[in-house]
């Protein structure tokens, strides 16, 4: 088993992330979407109940991009068994999460637009979701942006269903689901363009399972 030895810099950026992403209040760097000749529809508490689960599910995906992005950089970032560290790699995870970083913001503004809190279980969320980053990202470049392309795959799909699924009232939280899903795709033809390797179809069907678990728990916890 090779074992990854991590720069001082780089794990400090981590914590500092990961601090952030829990206790700290995000900001995004683009302004919240949003769809202006719709005006705010009117929404029951039926409504507004149904939107903020949907929405707190796609705060915890926005939590664990954060985990999964910053663990991935810190594993290309390290060194070990002959292993070099892939800077440009680490920057082209970074950006992403980054980018990922509005989404949080935005899914945080409309929870407390809506009334609704988010996850009572991010720490444990992002906890697992940052064991999986690191894990894809010991096992090289081809894998590390392999598990990116099948996560935003997943992503993607699960943002078309709540578009099904959101109150066709809630103009708001339609609009900040819509451009997620158009960066995640974006992310995953990013991952792919830069030599993304396939990955087994077991491991996709545990990465939908531990989804599926996530979506189900997140929704009402």
């Amino acid at each position: 088993m090779r074992v990854l030895a991590m720069p001082v810099d780089a794990l400090l950026i981590a914590a500092d992330s990961t601090l952030r992403t829990l206790f700290v209040a995000p900001r995004a760097s683009r302004a919240c979407p949003n769809l202006p000749e719709h005006g705010e529809g009117h929404l029951s508490e039926v409504d507004r109940a149904q939107s903020g689960a949907l929405m707190r599910v796609n705060h915890v995906g926005e939590v664990c991009a954060q985990a999964l992005y910053t663990a991935q950089a810190l594993a290309a970032r390290s060194t070990g068994a002959g292993r070099q560290p892939d800077h440009a790699l680490a920057v082209q995870l970074e950006t992403a999460g980054r980018e990922e970083t509005d989404h949080l913001a935005w899914t945080q503004t409309r929870l407390d637009e809506l009334g609704a809190r988010p996850s009572l279980l991010n720490p444990l969320w992002y906890a697992g979701a940052f064991g999986l980053g690191l894990l894809a990202g010991r096992f090289g470049p081809g894998v590390s942006l392999g598990f990116v392309v099948e996560t935003e795959r997943q992503v993607e799909a699960h943002l078309a269903s709540h578009m099904e699924r959101l109150p066709a009232q809630d103009h708001a939280s339609r609009a900040i689901v819509a451009q997620m899903k158009e960066d995640e795709a974006r992310h995953a033809r990013q991952a792919q363009q830069a030599g993304a390797s396939e990955l087994p179809l077991p491991v996709k069907r545990l990465m939908r399972l531990a989804a599926r678990v996530m979506t189900t728990v997140a929704h009402r916890i």
